[in-house]
């Protein structure tokens, strides 16, 4: 079922694993009708369970192998400022749901740099500004995403922007360093709302009884500032995947099954 609330969609589903399978076979989807006429298609990934649930959803779908991922770039959201084999890292989780197990190329695949690579965390957000900035566009120096998935903490959180803090305010630059994140590890790496707003579409998902309340604040048009998540606008679509626990201060009058 779905809710629509302005130009936000709600998709919910019952369960974490039925949503995580919408998910994927919506973003198998979507990439190949991207990449069935040779173009890139730019995907922005996030982290948390949700996010490694979609992509083993999709490594274990039958429409992977129709895509030709040498034409896919994958990206992060956020990244913590761990070595790249700790298991903190959103990346490592990316790799073992879904990079080890498809045909893309690894020059495609776009980490944030960690410490164990010498790199200071300003070196790390400054080297990931400048690869994004290798495939700008006409608008941004930075790539506009096919699809941006981005995770929402209990707090309203996406990314590696927190309520309150002067990150999500930042729009004058693509990429930041966090420190004293409010979330452990400390240090971070993450895009800022102007790099995550150029997507065509941002697709939300979040999970749980305690994300409800998030939602709703998001649906509403809470505060950016207050709460990120209310920030996110794809410029073609924006979709909040649900699960019914988290959908539970979703009005029921809003659901359709338009989407």
């Amino acid at each position: 079922m779905t809710t629509s609330s302005a130009e936000k969609r709600v998709v919910v589903e019952a369960t974490p694993a039925a949503l995580a399978t919408r998910v994927a076979d919506r973003f198998l989807t979507r990439v190949r009708a991207r990449t069935r006429n040779g173009r890139i298609a730019h995907i922005a990934l996030t982290g948390g369970s949700m996010g490694g649930a979609v992509l083993r959803a999709a490594s274990e779908h039958p429409r992977a192998a129709e895509i030709d991922w040498s034409l896919v770039h994958f990206w992060w959201g956020d990244e913590r400022f761990v070595q790249r084999d700790d298991v903190d890292r959103n990346s490592l989780q990316s790799r073992q749901a879904l990079l080890h197990h498809i045909p893309v190329p690894q020059e495609n695949v776009h980490e944030v740099a960690g410490p164990d690579t010498g790199l200071t965390l300003d070196e790390s957000a400054a080297a990931y500004a400048a690869d994004l900035a290798r495939f700008g566009t006409d608008e941004h120096p930075w790539p506009s995403f096919a699809v941006c998935f981005l995770g929402v903490g209990p707090d309203g959180h996406i990314a590696s922007l927190f309520p309150d803090r002067e990150e999500v305010t930042v729009t004058d630059a693509a990429v930041l360093a966090v420190r004293n994140s409010p979330k452990p590890p400390p240090e971070r790496v993450t895009l800022t709302r102007p790099v995550l707003n150029s997507s065509k579409r941002v697709w939300l998902v979040m999970t749980g009884a305690d994300k409800a309340s998030a939602l709703g604040l998001a649906l509403a048009g809470a505060s950016y500032s207050s709460v990120p998540a209310a920030g996110a606008k794809g410029r073609k679509r924006t979709v909040f995947f649900v699960d019914e626990a988290a959908a539970s201060e979703v009005s029921v009058d809003l659901i359709d099954q338009a989407y």
